[in-house]
């Protein structure tokens, strides 16, 4: 760490949780992040401030013009821009001494098979079910830790799922693959603009702690925003032991149904 680092960093390095060690694990590990729109940007350019130093993004969209109004890291100059490469430019901007590596691809499972097992942490900002419960089934496979947000209308919500914790639910404990519910957009129903924000700042937040060994997970619990009355609530949330996803992971002992 050089003494451009060191003043960039200060104000992390000053904290006593965090400090140069904890600096030193953010700027040597590798994030992915999943989604580059109202969750991804505030993610992606979080964790570019913070210095990790390689950060993959991986979304198949371009920036529309309806993006603006809640997708911070692109512009309107960029428009028709595919929204990973929109916004690697933003993070280069912000902080040109990290890797971005830009997928302009759908995160099928072919792809989380050769991208997750690289990560230190895999954060979904994603917008669908099917995309989720995929990003989850990689991250129980291969043991990485997954940071995952939602947000619709006024409404938001993050977890950690930690498949190296024997103790820790996974997405599909909580969502499980073939439960029958009708899938909400933005498109549709719309969204407030800072919500996604919120989410977004507290998923970055996450992987950051994951990232730096510092502090407490949100693993084993899930946290909800209303944006109406800017209150949260968190639930307590345990494995399933029939989840049919992670039921026979390591430390895993199922129950007699």
């Amino acid at each position: 760490m050089d003494d451009d680092d060191l003043l960039r960093y200060s104000r992390h390095i000053l904290l006593e949780e965090f400090g140069i060690d904890g600096q030193a694990k953010v700027s040597a590990g590798h994030a992915l992040v999943i989604g580059a729109g109202g969750l991804g940007s505030p993610v992606a350019l979080y964790l570019a401030g913070a210095g990790v130093g390689q950060i993959t993004l991986v979304d198949d969209d371009e920036v529309d013009l309806t993006n603006l109004q809640r997708q911070i890291a692109h512009t309107a100059a960029r428009v028709g821009q595919a929204k990973v490469r929109s916004a690697a430019e933003a993070m280069g901007e912000l902080n040109p001494t990290i890797q971005v590596h830009a997928h302009v691809r759908r995160a099928d499972e072919q792809l989380l098979e050769e991208l997750v097992p690289r990560a230190d942490v895999v954060i979904d900002c994603s917008d669908n079910f099917a995309t989720r419960q995929a990003v989850n089934r990689a991250c129980v496979r291969h043991g990485r830790p997954l940071v995952a947000g939602a947000a619709i209308r006024f409404d938001g919500q993050l977890s950690v799922y930690d498949s190296r914790d024997a103790a820790s639910p996974c997405y599909a404990c909580l969502f499980p693959p073939d439960a029958q519910f009708e899938e909400t957009r933005c498109a549709v129903l719309g969204v407030f603009a800072p919500v996604v924000g919120t989410i977004g700042v507290l998923q970055a937040g996450e992987a950051l702690k994951l990232l730096a060994g510092i502090g407490e997970p949100l693993a084993g619990r899930l946290l909800m925003f209303d944006g109406r009355s800017a209150s949260f609530d968190t639930l307590r949330v345990a494995r399933d032991p029939h989840c049919a996803v992670c039921a026979s992971r390591p430390g895993h002992t199922a129950k007699p149904a």
